[in-house]
């Protein structure tokens, strides 16, 4: 095991570099941003920042070519998962290499993909891109994607809207064409209180929310055997899952409160808006009638606290073809988990996912990515920025 002693503009430099600023969600990246503008200004190459509400968070968009709209984007987040609690095996913001490995907080998800971009800065402005390249550098996105959805709103500000982007999700290099959506609604339900020796003049919430919650199972069962479907996701199917249960009263009370969260991650064909719908008309004429039978203020709550759309690129996209030909594979995969492209593309930015490492890789201890998928993602940036932006 070595400490890194690279050349300062390879992507295994700078990844050491930005592994050393602890940018986990709930600290700030200025600094880090910081070092990023020192680069980008060494390299005369301009960049807008955008800010969180309190301002100890920014987004940093730099453009390299003409500064317009259009052209390509290549999209990472800086902020990681804590590593306290976490056994590492070394301190988690040095980098350090083993057996081909580059361990750190961040080396997959996603500073090695961000290192390779900026690492990439002089070659991409030596190729004058008559098109332009932007690099999109996020916060929090690992605690509600709150950087993006601050991006989008500059973005929109600056009219420098990319009109395709490759966000560097870990992805083993492969190129994902297709993600599923993600909906997250959080489910309330106010029932009556009473002593559990006169229950009749209670409305039970936990009673009310177990009626909730076997019709959800009954239609996760439903999704699984009746579609819609789609081949290449695994499942193919949209899925649905129940979580975080709460309820604090004592046994000898009839509960008055109790809830949960429920989750929808959809196929690009399915809506879990409609499936969300679906579930309040369910509670709203089979569960509720009867609870305000007893007691007229009962009833249930719905708050949604992330909604991100499913996604998917036509094969004959140009980003498609390109990233397709230069990673040698016939057709990109596609997968159930998200990225900030759910964002991104419903404001008209083609988007696919294509990054150094595996997701097996991410959030453990002694993260690490592997120095040839490093290797092969820089490849990949200037071959890409060469079909999409000469």
């Amino acid at each position: 095991m070595t400490r890194m002693h690279i050349a300062p503009s390879s992507s295994t430099e700078m990844l050491a570099r930005l592994i050393a600023f602890d940018t986990t969600s709930h600290n700030s990246n200025l600094d880090l941003i910081g070092f990023v503008r020192g680069w980008l200004d060494a390299h005369g190459v301009p960049y807008r920042l955008s800010f969180d509400p309190t301002g100890r968070k920014a987004n940093l968009h730099a453009t390299i070519g003409p500064l317009q709209s259009g052209g390509l984007a290549f999209s990472g987040h800086l902020d990681t998962v804590s590593a306290d609690g976490q056994a590492w095996t070394g301190d988690p913001f040095t980098l350090r290499r083993e057996n081909g490995r580059l361990i750190g907080r961040g080396a997959c998800d996603m500073k090695g993909f961000v290192a390779a971009t900026l690492a990439a800065v002089p070659d991409i402005k030596a190729r004058k891109p008559a098109r332009p390249v932007h690099l999109l550098l996020t916060y929090d996105e690992e605690v509600g994607y709150h950087g993006a959805r601050r991006l989008i709103e500059d973005i929109a500000e600056s009219g420098l809207r990319p009109a395709a982007c490759v966000v560097g999700e870990a992805s083993g290099m492969l190129p994902i064409m297709a993600q599923k959506g993600r909906l997250i609604a959080r489910v309330g339900v106010r029932g009556h209180a009473a002593h559990s020796s006169e229950a009749h003049r209670g409305v039970n919430a936990v009673h009310a929310v177990a009626e909730a919650i076997a019709f959800l199972a009954a239609a996760s069962r439903g999704l699984a055997r009746n579609g819609p479907t789609e081949a290449g996701f695994d499942p193919p199917y949209s899925t649905l899952q129940v979580s975080n249960l709460t309820c604090g009263v004592l046994p000898n009370t009839v509960p008055d409160r109790a809830g949960f969260d429920v989750e929808w991650r959809n196929i690009p064909a399915d809506n879990p808006m409609r499936e969300l719908a679906r579930f309040k008309a369910h509670v709203a004429t089979a569960i509720e009638p009867r609870m305000r039978a007893q007691h007229p203020d009962t009833g249930f709550d719905y708050e949604v606290l992330l909604d991100l759309a499913a996604f998917s690129m036509p094969p004959e996209h140009e980003l498609a073809r390109a990233a397709c030909d230069i990673t040698g594979t016939p057709a990109g995969g596609k997968v159930s988990y998200c990225s900030e492209g759910s964002l991104f593309q419903p404001t008209g930015i083609a988007c696919m996912v294509c990054g150094p490492g595996h997701l097996a890789q991410v959030h453990q201890p002694d993260e690490w990515i592997a120095e040839s998928q490093l290797a092969i993602c820089d490849g990949f940036l200037r071959s890409l920025v060469d079909r999409m932006a000469a």
